[in-house]
């Protein structure tokens, strides 16, 4: 499996009518980005405070076209000139991913279709596509035991099949191996320091008033997505588990949430065969192993200091 392609193979692009090289030394940079969503969205506040310099931040653009629509991109390209393609466009469903289990051709469409297309139309044009995906493609296993500490490898078959979103997910990522222009982030459970965002793990589970308990890889996404801007930088491709070292549990996060945020919330457990009484699609359980990541950007955080760094002391109230 392709890994990391020579950093300066995909740092060739069209940039005003000229073919410029990307390299992190000596750069300019322009980047288009398709979803507006939350992800999206951080992804144009960090170009606007990104730069190769720091007075100036990352040029970038957010494509007009649909991904399943293949005129619609190759519009975009031609319109934008970008350097790198940023993919954070796909549907997980409303209010969660129990929506993709009566709504499969809609998830296929775009979550599919949509970023094949996207990675063929951007590998025609030599660009870089920059992937944010999901590690919600495995679960604990015989190999890989929960608490054991060996997580799952980039490499390796995913093994959760639970949800109709993470069949999607694994069977994309499959078919993306085969492009040597795509990068794929497999982040998990995203957590910023904005606690109202819906998607944020956080807000997801202090709204419960029972909750499981099993320890996860996690993303501070205010740690990882500047991170994924330094990858875009350097030309990274292939599969990157994209969570921060190491894993936490429900209950741990809910205890620093009631330690810097209120003390006054209070929870209750249950187990995963309840759990299944009150949602459609299974969730996924696992921990990433992350040593690639950790040996490209050896400041990253473990998540239990990330959480405390970047979203704890931030909103700290108590």
């Amino acid at each position: 499996m392709r890994s990391i392609l020579k950093r300066e193979s995909y740092g060739m692009a069209i940039l005003n009518g000229n073919i410029s090289s990307s390299s992190p030394q000596h750069a300019s940079y322009k980047f288009l980005i398709y979803g507006k969503g939350w992800v999206g969205g951080l992804l144009g506040k960090i170009c606007e405070k990104q730069g190769i310099c720091e007075k100036q931040g990352i040029p970038f653009e957010y494509g007009k076209g649909r991904l399943e629509n293949r005129e619609q991109l190759l519009a975009d390209i031609q319109t934008v000139k970008p350097t790198h393609v940023l993919n954070a466009g796909c549907v997980t469903g409303k209010p969660n991913v129990d929506w993709c289990e009566t709504h499969k051709t809609e998830i296929i469409r775009t979550n599919v279709a949509g970023t094949l297309n996207l990675a063929e139309v951007c590998r025609e044009h030599g660009l870089l596509m920059m992937n944010y995906a999901t590690g919600c493609i495995y679960e604990y296993d015989a190999k890989h035991p929960e608490g054991s500490g060996i997580g799952f490898k980039e490499e390796e078959t995913p093994n959760f099949h639970g949800s109709f979103y993470s069949k999607t997910k694994a069977m994309v990522e499959e078919l993306l191996k085969e492009f040597d222009n795509v990068c794929t982030l497999r982040g998990r459970m995203p957590i910023s320091s904005d606690l109202n965002k819906p998607g944020n793990f956080i807000n997801k589970i202090t709204r419960h008033n029972k909750v499981i308990n099993i320890p996860n890889s996690m993303s501070v996404i205010d740690e990882l997505l500047p991170i994924s801007i330094e990858m875009v930088k350097r030309n990274l491709t292939g599969i990157w588990n994209f969570t921060n070292p190491g894993v936490i549990s429900h209950n741990e996060v809910l205890e620093l949430y009631k330690e810097y945020i209120d003390p006054a919330f209070k929870w209750s457990n249950f187990i995963l065969e309840e759990q299944a009484k009150v949602v459609v699609a299974a969730r996924s359980n696992n921990e990433l192993d992350v040593s690639k990541l950790k040996a490209e950007f050896p400041e990253l955080l473990s998540i239990k200091d990330s959480l405390i760094k970047y979203v704890f002391e931030p909103n700290k109230k108590v």
